[in-house]
């Protein structure tokens, strides 16, 4: 499942704060995404440590809609001590389904060269301007949000 990442298959997980219809469109057009909700995934309600913690467990890259991440340290601790791999749809809060799908796909490209050649931890902004790096420092990630 998925492209390469270091000789190993990548997996992309696709959060609870994207839109239910975004991750099933996805899992079903790729068989390298799995989402929040699926059979044998996280539940919608799971907490973010504790999937985030899932997700580095199963080496897992997680795009996500939320800017949680930028103000609430548990979580960014978190993503840091898993070693999980973030792409965040930083400008996507008020998209319509259709267009976080269009974003998502538009950049596709970018997400997989980059969660196939780097590793975690990180937080990648996703943006119809770019995939772009964020540092994960307190202040740099509030700077954003």
């Amino acid at each position: 499942m998925g492209e390469e990442h270091h000789g190993c298959r990548v997996t992309f997980y696709v959060d609870a704060s994207v839109p239910v219809a975004v991750r099933r469109a996805l899992a079903e057009a790729r068989d390298d995404v799995c989402h929040a909700g699926q059979p044998g995934m996280p539940k919608e309600s799971t907490g973010d440590i504790h999937w985030l913690a899932e997700a580095g467990r199963n080496d897992w890259v997680v795009l996500k809609r939320d800017k949680r991440i930028r103000k609430r340290p548990g979580e960014r601790e978190a993503l840091i001590a898993a070693g999980v791999r973030t792409f965040c749809l930083t400008g996507a809060g008020n998209y319509t389904r259709w267009e976080v799908l269009r974003l998502l796909a538009a950049k596709w490209p970018r997400i997989e060269e980059v969660a196939s050649t780097e590793s975690g931890p990180y937080v990648y902004s996703v943006t119809w301007q770019g995939v772009k790096p964020l540092s994960l420092s307190t202040s740099q990630l509030a700077a954003v949000a």
